[in-house]
């Protein structure tokens, strides 16, 4: 795979606060021939993680200049923030140094998912709620790590999360979203999870409530999905328990294109891909 990266930058040393505790944030962002899909919200919620974490945020027109970088065609581009090195155990540097890293690499979606829908299962994991972490793409994911170690089967593309409360929350990579008695409704994520960038842009552009629900509200649901700001938007086609049990099966089409054409309008995805 092809991978590019500032060249001034070197290796990232062993007392790195990312690489010791998973001190620091990171995004990954969609780029179409050097420009970034839904780039101020990534830097939004780069500079939300700054604020949590009591790190400085990266230079505006340091960060601008990234995309342009990346290379030609759809590529992702992966940001890392580190609070870089210092401080005593987890005591961090009164005057933190952070190190930002990136690299670029060709990205292709997969379109046979927006049409055919995908099989998910639910995870045995639970999520901690750690409400000042909510939201924030951090660097310690060991939670979403633990989860995918939970399937093997190809045929199965995703595992949903719920927190230790019993609440949805995500899928290990992608956000959740259902329409129940014609309402679109998506976890509420101010307790754990990540809110990705294309669910706070399908906030913005559809009524879609957040809501507290567990697992059974999808037996409810006429349509569900799963969204990134990368793979754009996958109808749910079956669920399974964590066994591997069918629970639940839909039938995508037209219920379930309405979500997925504006995601991906909004990431610059042909709506002709996904019928």
């Amino acid at each position: 795979m092809s991978e590019s990266r500032l060249p001034e930058e070197g290796a990232v040393p062993l007392d790195d606060r990312g690489l010791a505790y998973g001190d620091g944030l990171f995004e990954t962002v969609l780029v179409r021939d050097g420009e970034a899909l839904l780039w101020e919200a990534h830097l939004a919620r780069l500079a939300r993680g700054c604020r949590a974490l009591g790190l400085p945020m990266p230079a505006r027109d340091r960060l601008d200049s990234l995309p342009g970088q990346a290379g030609e065609g759809l590529r992702v581009l992966k940001l890392i923030l580190t609070r870089g090195s210092g401080g005593r155990g987890y005591l961090p540097p009164a005057e933190p140094s952070p190190r930002l890293r990136w690299q670029a690499a060709p990205f292709s979606p997969q379109p046979h998912r927006w049409r055919a829908g995908v099989r998910v299962r639910l995870c045995r994991l639970r999520l901690g709620l750690q409400p000042a972490l909510a939201g924030l793409k951090h660097l310690n994911r060991l939670e979403n790590v633990l989860a995918r170690q939970e399937w093997q089967d190809p045929e199965v593309a995703e595992g949903l999360l719920c927190d230790s409360d019993g609440w949805l929350v995500e899928a290990t990579c992608m956000n959740l979203f259902w329409r129940r008695d014609g309402r679109l409704e998506t976890p509420r994520l101010d307790r754990c999870g990540v809110a990705g960038t294309l669910r706070a842009a399908l906030l913005e552009a559809l009524p879609i409530a957040e809501v507290d629900a567990g697992p059974e509200v999808l037996l409810d649901a006429e349509a569900a999905w799963l969204g990134n700001s990368l793979q754009g938007v996958w109808p749910l086609a079956r669920l399974d328990d964590a066994r591997g049990s069918e629970l639940k099966r839909w039938a995508p089409g037209e219920a379930h294109r309405s979500l997925q054409a504006e995601a991906h309008r909004l990431l610059g995805y042909s709506p002709s891909m996904a019928s």
